[in-house]
């Protein structure tokens, strides 16, 4: 057994790592998600956040956007030229994907300056990618309403952890301690 232990030090490692920061990441934002309710930004301030930005996005590219409180769940309405066309739930508002990211990021860390600055710039990119995301998904499903369960299920998952993932994949082969 202690063989096994010794052999896949590493993988055990990383496994731990990355649990321990994922479960302790999750933990504070289920609590900030708990303290959110009743504050001034409906459904919470990020998610609220990241719906007006989208209105504001959406109004850039030419298109009359609304962005409403949903009156019967924890969410923001979406409405283009008076059509509801979309809601930004809580899990649209990629902190959970970045906590993925980050966690990732962790269990393979670096140098910390150079860690700190690529969870940095990553979670800047993630966030950013997930706003264009959501704008366009808006945007296909203002135009191709038919198309709903494909642009949401399929192709706007594979945007966001699609990019995950490359993210990931460059850390590790270009500034892991894996690597060396």
């Amino acid at each position: 057994m202690k063989a096994l232990f010794v052999k896949y030090k590493l993988v055990i490692k990383f496994m731990l790592t990355f649990l321990l920061v994922y479960i302790a990441l999750s933990v504070i934002y289920k609590f900030y998600i708990q303290f959110s309710d009743g504050s001034k930004f409906y459904p919470d301030y990020m998610t609220h956040l990241v719906a007006k930005q989208s209105e504001a996005l959406l109004n850039s590219f030419g298109y009359n956007t609304q962005v409403l409180p949903h009156p019967n769940e924890p969410s923001m309405k979406l409405i283009i030229n008076n059509i509801y066309l979309a809601r930004v739930i809580e899990g649209c508002n990629s902190i959970s994907v970045i906590i993925l990211f980050v966690s990732f990021i962790i269990a393979f860390a670096s140098k910390f300056k150079t860690t700190f600055f690529y969870l940095l710039s990553g979670s800047v990119l993630i966030y950013s990618v997930n706003l264009l995301r959501i704008v366009l998904l808006t945007i296909g499903l203002y135009h191709y309403p038919n198309q709903k369960d494909v642009f949401h299920t399929v192709v706007f998952p594979a945007i966001i952890y699609g990019l995950v993932f490359l993210l990931w994949v460059f850390w590790v082969n270009r500034f892991s301690k894996l690597k060396r």
